[in-house]
């Protein structure tokens, strides 16, 4: 993991952050595109780039329902599995980092900062993904898509993360001092509902308009006191 910036211990800190996988700590959203495309087109249907953009922070039960109406004729499970496993694998043979994620990540897991990872992907992505972040224990709560619980936009998934770092921490967390990090427009509707600070950054869909309280071009530079001082106002 990259050598976080020294501490400023004068400076705010968010109360905990949640961080989208898919597409905000890592580019993965190339691969899901490219298994899309060939699973959809193998059924002889027809699946475009902007048809995959489109599907960008669906879970992935709710976009296996889609590639059914595209003509792809098999379970719910199967596609889900096919797409998966098409992506864990292209992940583990290169995992490519977003800007800035490495850092943030290690700088807040320097300050104490509760961390969770909240993605709409499943277990076998996320155990690879947390490996290339330095493994187990980086972060302190993962909610996958395969947990039971609605996907996003509904507000589950970081309400759930929410109270999984509280219980983890064993002490109460304001919400109003926690940010969530996330790419996706459907991302940004679900954490925005469940009453948390978003901060959006842009990957391949545009977010000037999603509703996230905060975009940023990118994580480059971003400090967890940048993060505390976006919530101080919030939570003062």
């Amino acid at each position: 993991m990259p050598t976080p910036p020294p501490p400023r211990p004068d400076a705010p800190l968010p109360t905990a952050v949640l961080f989208d996988m898919d597409g905000t700590l890592v580019d993965t959203e190339p691969y899901w595109i490219e298994a899309e495309i060939a699973l959809v087109r193998a059924h002889g249907g027809t699946w475009t780039e902007a048809d995959a953009l489109a599907m960008v922070g669906t879970g992935l039960e709710d976009a296996a329902a889609v590639f059914q109406r595209a003509g792809v004729a098999l379970t719910v499970r199967e596609i889900v599995e096919h797409l998966l496993g098409r992506v864990v694998a292209r992940t583990r043979q290169r995992t490519v980092h977003r800007d800035g994620a490495p850092e943030l990540v290690a700088a807040l897991r320097e300050r104490g900062v509760p961390l969770a990872l909240v993605t709409s992907s499943e277990a076998p992505l996320a155990e690879v993904v947390v490996d290339a972040y330095g493994g187990p224990g980086v972060f302190d709560v993962v909610v996958t898509g395969d947990q039971g619980h609605p996907a996003k936009p509904a507000p589950d998934p970081y309400l759930l993360g929410a109270a999984r770092l509280a219980e983890r921490v064993g002490r109460p967390l304001d919400p109003r001092g926690m940010v969530a990090v996330e790419d996706s427009r459907t991302g940004v509707r679900s954490a925005t509902a469940a009453g948390i600070h978003t901060v959006g950054v842009p990957n391949l869909v545009p977010l000037h308009d999603s509703g996230a309280d905060t975009v940023l071009p990118t994580l480059a530079g971003v400090t967890p006191e940048d993060l505390g001082r976006l919530v101080a106002g919030v939570r003062a």
